[in-house]
């Protein structure tokens, strides 16, 4: 990915969202403007820096910026968390990296140990996935509630490739738009976060190619963090639910993180999961278990 393009869109994006009367400025030749939201000259002014210094980052040139100038950006443009941490992100990718023999990234895998505690969660769906929605493991009720993902054909099995590749996402995720635009929300913040990441560039150029949705929304240059929520599901076998999610990050494994979902007490959904173990156990002794490890 080019860093450069990168955080040229990214500036360009925000900066039209934000109108002069949002950033308490003056409105007068409103009907005259020509851009969509601020102009250069004026995310300068409330940023504290010149319009040469601004105009330079905002045509990728970001190397060397400082915090300050940053948190100026940041406060001008109102970014939120997520874009805050993007647009520092990006300046970091512009950094100039010292020269490194290359060298084949390790392979992602779940130990016994972190699989043991997902299979010690036995009234929630749990699984562990990598900073690119791949799937790498789950406990029993999340292999049962994710039995759609992981038996895709839009293999290996990924959230953000089941969302947009496979024709039955729309079905298992009743807010199918929403789900899909905050995935490709989270790999817009893993792509600034990771440019070098081969494998995360590969999977959104799959999409992008394959995806118009995923081409247009990608565009955007919108970013999120995903840490918790409440996510709706109807599973093929079980029904509807309506579950509130957890996102866990495992601090020995980086870019790892355990997502786990569970229920209200006493409501249809927490019936559902009680149907849904059963279903799973169904499986289990028929011998064509959704599967634990990935």
């Amino acid at each position: 990915m080019d860093n450069g393009n990168e955080m040229r869109d990214f500036l360009v994006s925000r900066r039209a969202k934000i109108t002069p009367e949002q950033a308490g400025l003056p409105a007068y030749g409103a009907g005259s403007r020509r851009v969509a939201g601020l102009r250069r000259e004026e995310v300068a002014l409330l940023a504290g820096v010149s319009i040469d210094y601004y105009v330079r980052l905002e045509r990728g040139r970001a190397a060397g910026a400082s915090d300050s100038v940053l948190e100026g950006i940041a406060r001008a443009l109102q970014l939120d968390e997520a874009e805050r941490a993007h647009l520092f992100d990006l300046a970091r990718a512009a950094a100039p990296a010292p020269p490194r023999a290359p060298r084949r990234p390790a392979a992602q895998q779940v130990r016994p140990s972190v699989q043991r505690i997902l299979d010690s969660m036995t009234t929630t769906p749990a699984y562990v996935r990598n900073a690119r929605l791949d799937i790498l493991a789950a406990n029993r009720l999340g292999a049962a509630l994710f039995a759609p993902v992981l038996k895709s054909p839009a293999q290996p099995a990924n959230n953000a490739r089941f969302l947009f590749l496979d024709p039955a996402a729309p079905e298992f995720y009743p807010g199918w738009e929403r789900q899909a635009q905050d995935v490709v929300a989270m790999l817009r913040t893993e792509a600034g976060r990771s440019p070098q990441d081969k494998a995360l560039s590969n999977l959104i150029g799959e999409l992008s190619t394959r995806s118009e949705n995923f081409r247009t929304w990608w565009a955007a240059h919108n970013v999120r963090f995903h840490r918790t929520g409440v996510k709706r599901f109807h599973h093929p076998e079980v029904g509807d639910f309506t579950l509130t999610y957890e996102a866990l990050d495992l601090a020995a494994d980086t870019g790892l993180r355990i997502s786990a979902y569970s229920a209200e007490p006493g409501t249809p959904s927490d019936d559902a999961l009680t149907l849904l173990a059963t279903w799973a156990a169904t499986l289990d002794q028929a011998g064509h278990s959704p599967g634990r490890a990935i």
